[in-house]
């Protein structure tokens, strides 16, 4: 029996095309909650970009793949912070090499050195592009996320050199995103689990992006989303239709989730 859904929001919950939630999705979480079944959210997204959800329910949301689970009442369940040291030397990497980059806590985000391949993620996301200033100002922070824009080729470098405690994960070419090491959705799936007395076999998840693996193989049923990668595809137990066709109410229908 299936104890607890989580979801993905970009390309799974919310949909590329009109940047909102079908109404298939939300009524279907709806009678999923009503039968006692817990709702998570489980995002790459930092605190502070989790602005799309409308009118669905839920009891809690994992941001930053994992680093911050909290309730939807604002009880910590999971809080990781990027080590000091890490945070140093990326400071002085984005400066010397004027590198596009994202900094958030569970509070705030800016930008530095904010161009092109930036503003098109952001369009993408349907995201207001974040105040830039300097990249110092993460040294007064608990960061938990890096969204750092340079290409895969550099992720050796940047995870051996400059952010040796964190892990590098893409769901896009463009940029990656960066927090510390031993952290992913799948940790994040375990501790709200153990939090509310279950196990991640009682979970089924849902995503659509290279973040999103570890949580599908990690769960007693993971479905990927009819426009995942194929990568994705080949790592989940079931593949559903895309999120602007009902893919998740097709597949809560097919495993008898909801009616």
């Amino acid at each position: 029996m299936i104890k607890a859904l989580f979801f993905d929001i970009d390309g799974t919950l919310v949909s590329f095309n009109t940047h909102k939630i079908p109404q298939s999705t939300i009524d279907a979480v709806s009678e999923a909650r009503r039968k006692g079944i817990k709702v998570y959210i489980a995002t790459g997204r930092p605190r502070p970009y989790v602005d799309n959800l409308g009118e669905m329910e839920y009891d809690g949301i994992m941001c930053v793949n994992g680093a911050s689970c909290t309730t939807r009442e604002g009880e910590v369940i999971v809080s990781k912070n990027i080590p000091k040291e890490d945070v140093a030397r990326m400071v002085e990497y984005v400066n010397k090499y004027k590198l596009p980059i994202a900094i958030a806590d569970d509070d705030m985000s800016f930008a530095v050195n904010i161009d092109d391949s930036f503003r098109e993620v952001y369009a993408l996301l349907d995201l207001d592009i974040p105040e830039n200033r300097p990249a110092e100002d993460a040294l007064k922070m608990d960061v938990k996320q890096f969204v750092a824009f340079f290409p895969e080729e550099l992720d050796y470098e940047i995870k051996g050199k400059v952010l040796t405690h964190c892990n590098v994960f893409r769901w896009h070419p463009a940029f990656a995103d960066c927090i510390i090491n031993n952290t992913s959705k799948a940790t994040g799936i375990d501790a709200v689990c153990r939090y509310y007395g279950f196990t991640a076999g009682d979970a089924m998840a849902f995503g659509d992006g290279g973040n999103d693996i570890e949580m599908l193989r990690h769960v007693g049923i993971g479905v990927a989303m009819g426009n995942a990668k194929d990568e994705v595809k080949a790592c989940a137990d079931y593949v559903t239709t895309s999120v602007d066709d009902d893919g998740i109410v097709n597949a809560l229908r097919h495993f008898g989730v909801i009616n």
